[in-house]
């Protein structure tokens, strides 16, 4: 409906929705907030920084023989508490002077999937249990349902302790999908292939030793470019990239923006980064690039079938409910880990 106002009709409103389902955010969380980066980045990699266009998608690339995906996935069991008797080694004083170290009772799990021409298959999962705490001396948590296996974190230095017991999550789950990648490329049902190419959902850090290897981040939380380079992310057609350019941060990569197959409703709309290994001659990541050109865009996923299309892949999102699957009933495991913790 049409409010008349008296006043002359300007120029009418562009409007677009993120792709997005509301429910995950936005696969662009830096527009509200947006901090320069700090991250060493070098345009004039590939091309020279003024030479900045779309490239387009290669001719003659020739796929590999199977495509490997990797992914975890974490689940927090239970907050608790755990007092060991020892004095100075928690961080809360309880009865008898004794402090009560945070933590952290979690799940997690990290598989591989294969994907080859006709067909894809679960290759490789692990599921494994973890408390982690700053209570030092701290014991398994035994249940009928699996073992929590103690981990203790120092986390002197890092604020909230919180944050400081979710990143040593978060670095044995990064442990744990580098395992079940060696296990995809060198077990006895599936040797090493010479062409094949692996696919880690997230970036490459911890994992840039990995041989044709690449990370794929489908969320955008920090601007590293800006004026002309950026100009181009926004210009991409569907199965385009930006040139090669490098990025330091605590680590070094090779990366690159690639938008994927799906309506453009809005500027960073199906744009992920892909990165390889700093260590990759410029004309190998250059190839690698193309190669996610001709490679990713078959697995991007359509809005309804899936909220975070296209990004989230297919090989990816299946692997992730199987995942999610063998993680086991989070309720089942909270009265259990209860059971325990009044037993104990």
């Amino acid at each position: 409906m049409t409010v008349p106002t008296g006043l002359p009709a300007g120029p009418r409103m562009r409007f677009s929705i993120d792709t997005w389902d509301p429910a995950y955010g936005s696969s662009l969380q830096f527009d509200e907030d947006l901090d320069d980066s700090s991250a060493r980045i070098d345009t004039d990699v590939e091309v020279p920084a003024a030479a900045w266009a779309p490239v387009a998608v290669p001719r003659g690339v020739e796929p590999p023989s199977r495509v490997l995906f990797v992914d975890g996935v974490r689940r927090i069991d239970a907050r608790a508490w755990v007092d060991t008797g020892v004095p100075g080694h928690g961080g809360a004083p309880v009865d008898g002077g004794t402090d009560a170290g945070l933590a952290l009772c979690a799940s997690y799990a990290a598989g591989v999937v294969c994907c080859c021409p006709g067909q894809a298959h679960l290759v490789s999962a692990r599921t494994q249990r973890g408390l982690f705490t700053t209570a030092e001396g701290a014991d398994d948590v035994v249940t009928g349902a699996g073992t929590w296996t103690a981990r203790t974190v120092d986390a002197r230095r890092v604020r909230p302790v919180g944050a400081a017991l979710s990143a040593a999550l978060q670095n044995q789950l990064a442990e744990l999908e580098v395992a079940v990648a060696v296990d995809a490329r060198g077990t006895t049902d599936h040797p090493p292939v010479g062409d094949d190419l692996l696919v880690v959902d997230g970036p490459l850090r911890g994992r840039t030793h990995l041989p044709r290897t690449l990370g794929m981040i489908k969320t955008h939380r920090t601007a590293y470019l800006t004026g002309r380079q950026q100009a181009v992310v926004v210009r991409l057609a569907p199965g385009e990239r930006t040139p090669v350019f490098q990025m330091g941060t605590s680590w070094e990569r090779r990366t690159w923006y690639l938008r994927l197959p799906g309506p453009v409703a809005s500027p960073w709309a199906g744009v992920v980064r892909v990165e390889c290994s700093a260590d990759a001659p410029v004309d190998e990541a250059v190839r690698l690039a193309g190669l996610s050109q001709a490679v990713l865009g078959r697995y991007a996923s359509t809005a309804y079938k899936d909220p975070r299309a296209p990004q989230n892949l297919y090989p990816i999102s299946g692997l992730e409910r199987e995942l999610r699957r063998r993680l086991g009933d989070a309720r089942v495991l909270e009265r259990l880990l209860r059971r325990a913790a009044a037993a104990g």
